[in-house]
């Protein structure tokens, strides 16, 4: 079912990149206008921010970010509205699921030593149902494993035990939701790149065909617009890595600490039934 998901997600990306494209290669821009909307902008400009009281060095900054944001639109452009859109989503689809993850499991790390230290403190003064009662009110996987224990713990030891590790399974899962697909983005990212870069070469030595000589001019040209795809991807895909090893490392901790707090649990509840 998610291999089937992830390929109806990637012909939509591309259904969605090749609308873009479309749109954009049917609309012509009248550039006369808008050169003449740039110059009037940029003679007005400077009136403007100095009446604002912004300083030239600030002018200068402000000349840069636009500078930046203009190559940047300039690049996309050039690497074709309908493979880089697909990456775009690609990018924001990764983001937006390797944040949600790291949200959900900062708020799933708790502290279990105090935890631990406050289910001793209720078994020794209330029982079973005083413990439960700590871990009912504390948040986090950790919590829900000790309260699933202690529910099991008047059946004895052993049950105590295997009702801890089924659920440890159980918590471990939810917390690994959803890295599947932020690995398929990473996986999809420059492959969506290299196929945009072998079409644009496809293109390119098609414009050589058709003029009926090899110039450099025009070579140099496709092969630059042609891998912009790739360097996308890569990136796309080198952004993504960095947050899913975060969220594996993150996740190792976790379960580090609810193998060694359960076992720390076991104990606890055999001390309290030799007490008993």
């Amino acid at each position: 079912m998610k291999k089937l998901f992830a390929f109806v997600a990637v012909l939509m990306m591309l259904s969605f990149g090749a609308s873009i494209n479309a749109l954009a290669q049917d609309e012509p821009v009248d550039t006369t206008a808008v050169e003449q909307v740039a110059d009037s902008a940029a003679t007005e400009t400077p009136a403007a921010v100095e009446e604002a009281g912004v300083t030239i060095g600030d002018k200068a900054e402000l000349e840069e970010g636009g500078e930046l944001h203009k190559k940047v639109k300039a690049k996309f452009i050039e690497g074709g509205a309908g493979f880089m859109g697909a990456l775009l989503l690609c990018l924001i689809f990764g983001l937006a699921l390797a944040i949600e993850r790291i949200i959900y499991l900062n708020l799933a790390t708790t502290n279990t030593e105090k935890l631990l230290g406050n289910v001793e403190a209720a078994l020794e003064s209330g029982g079973i149902d005083a413990a439960k009662e700590v871990c009912r009110n504390t948040r986090g996987p950790v919590a829900s494993i000790f309260y699933q224990g202690l529910d099991r713990a008047d059946e004895g030891v052993e049950a105590a035990e295997k009702s801890v590790l089924a659920y440890g399974s159980v918590q471990m899962g939810l917390l690994e939701k959803n890295l599947s697909w932020i690995s398929l983005f990473i996986a999809i990212a420059p492959m969506l790149g290299f196929m945009g870069t072998v079409i644009g070469m496809i293109e390119a030595f098609d414009q050589i065909r058709i003029a009926g000589n090899v110039s450099a001019q025009l070579v140099a040209g496709g092969i630059q617009i042609a891998l912009i795809t790739t360097v996308t991807g890569l990136i796309i895909a080198v952004i993504l890595q960095v947050f899913y090893n975060y969220i594996l490392s993150t996740i190792d901790n976790l379960v580090n600490a609810m193998e060694d707090s359960s076992i720390t649990l076991i104990d606890l509840l055999i001390k309290h039934n030799l007490k008993k």
